[in-house]
């Protein structure tokens, strides 16, 4: 009987130590766990644990099959996609066909998708049999593809999303590694690996823990004294004080992100401002800000100064847009050309990570030099995005986390149905050239329509650009399998802790 115990308790003792947890800081809270309306970064990053997408991208940029084996376009407005056999949701439903036709139509018409001008250009989903569907579109669209790369691409369970109605964010259930198991705001979201995944060789945790703070001092902290494994962002003011801890290791890489900020123009009554209405006091304001100086000071010169949605690294990035340098008095002229009376007061609103406080003040100080009388308001991440789509600012510093391909950075904000157009931005001709940029596939000509956005934009200025981020990820030295691609996202397949 004793030998039978110590027996017990031996097994027991191994399966503990086998049982590893991952712990991840997050510098947010993300927001609704719903790919359908979901609209945070952090929250991207929950979804790659929790999530599988149709297709995924790598290391460089290649769209790569995920719960799809492959598609083929059979004409440029027919695609055609072939699913993985065998794949389950987490409540042991079956992936197929009609599953991803019920997230697509969810996508195209849910209340408050944030999805539906990812996917507008389809027009039919065809299910030609069960691991097969037809999109048939309304016009040839080259981005489509990469946009089934992201939240528009995770397939979630038809059988819980009926169930569970407007509350499905509260407990996603889809077809990725680990499935949902509990969260509580502002500290902690759980996730337990799924044995059902299609793909669970490559998944070597037990359970996952993403932790937010919004202290980027704390997030530190806590992965110096070993409560935190990876940390996805560090400062980068920091970096040098994670390389000399020999426990620890910094991965960086350029990023797909940028951050500006973006101007109320027509969003309801606070449009109503004189920085909202006249152009010529938005080109003064960024007139004010030294774009150089700003990253030197706050991002240790590891993030780079643009004026532009699309990385250096992009195909799309133009180098004829380079960030004006700072004038104050060009920029006090703008101001009494366009006969306002200075100070013009103008509300900053900001989240409240540790780098963008420090972002705001900078930015309050300079343009406070040109005339300006910056007010800044602090907000909890989730609750400043509702602001923004709720018209509740005048000016939004606010970042955007990018996309592989170029329409993923523009069309929903600067065109005037894109669900991140914050301030309701109008353009007719800045309209035309981005959907004209969907219907043809050539880069060249691609970029002729971009050039044709970047004309009104840098005039109107509705989103003065700032800065492109980098990707600064800290992490234990003992994580092994970690691959660090451009968006940023911690892809959890093929990592373990040694």
């Amino acid at each position: 009987m004793r030998r039978i115990i110590l027996a017990s308790l031996a097994a027991f003792a191994v399966t503990q130590a086998s049982a590893q947890t991952l712990h991840i800081g997050l510098r947010q809270d993300p927001d609704v766990l719903d790919p359908t309306l979901g609209s945070s970064y952090v929250g991207r990053i929950v979804f790659s644990g929790l999530c599988d997408k149709l297709f995924d991208i790598d290391e460089k940029l290649n769209i790569v099959p995920q719960l799809a084996t492959g598609f083929e376009w059979k004409d440029q407005t027919h695609l055609l996609i072939r699913l993985r056999p065998g794949v389950l949701f987490q409540d042991s439903e079956k992936l197929d066909a009609e599953a991803v036709k019920y997230k697509l139509n969810r996508d195209l018409n849910a209340k408050g998708s944030m999805r539906r001008g990812e996917v507008n250009s389809i027009d039919t989903i065809e299910v030609v049999d069960p691991l097969t569907v037809l999109l048939t579109l309304h016009a040839p669209s080259s981005p489509l593809l990469a946009q089934l790369t992201d939240r528009a691409g995770i397939m979630i369970s038809p059988k819980a999303a009926e169930a569970a109605g407007d509350k499905f964010g509260l407990h996603p259930v889809c077809a990725g590694p680990f499935a949902f198991e509990s969260r509580v705001a502002q500290d902690k979201i759980v996730l337990k690996r799924f044995p059902g995944y299609w793909d669970n060789k490559s998944i070597h945790f037990d359970e996952v823990v993403y932790q937010p703070n919004v202290n980027a001092t704390a997030r530190l902290e806590n992965l110096r004294a070993g409560a935190l494994d990876l940390v996805e962002y560090i400062l980068p003011t920091d970096v040098e004080t994670v390389k000399r801890d020999p426990k620890l290791r910094i991965a960086t890489n350029g990023s797909l992100a940028y951050t500006g900020i973006t101007f109320n123009v027509g969003n309801g009554p606070a449009a109503n401002s004189i920085i909202g209405q006249n152009k010529l006091v938005r080109q003064a304001f960024e007139l004010s800000i030294d774009r150089g100086a700003l990253v030197q000071v706050v991002f240790n010169n590891m993030s780079k100064p643009t004026a532009q949605a699309n990385p250096t690294s992009s195909p799309y990035y133009d180098e004829s847009l380079k960030p004006p340098p700072r004038d104050v008095a060009k920029a006090k002229a703008l101001l009494a050309e366009a006969g306002v009376k200075t100070p013009v007061t103008v509300v900053l609103t900001i989240t409240n990570e540790t780098d963008t406080q420090q972002a705001g003040e900078v930015i309050q100080s300079m343009a406070n030099e040109a005339g300006f009388d910056v007010k800044i308001r602090s907000m909890e991440f989730a609750s400043s995005l509702q602001a923004g789509y709720a018209g509740d600012f005048q000016a939004y510093l606010i970042g955007w986390s990018g996309r592989a391909d170029p329409d993923g950075n523009m069309w929903q904000m600067l065109h005037g149905g894109g669900t991140f157009n914050y301030g309701h931005y109008q353009n007719a001709e800045v309209d035309k050239a981005l959907d004209d940029a969907r219907t043809v596939s050539l880069v060249d000509q691609r970029r002729a329509f971009y050039a044709k956005v970047w004309q009104h934009e840098r005039d109107d200025l509705p989103l003065i650009y700032l800065w492109a981020a980098a990707n600064i990820v800290g992490l234990k030295q003992s994580i092994t399998g970690f691959r660090q691609v451009p968006d940023g996202l911690i892809r959890l397949q093929g990592m373990a802790i040694q």
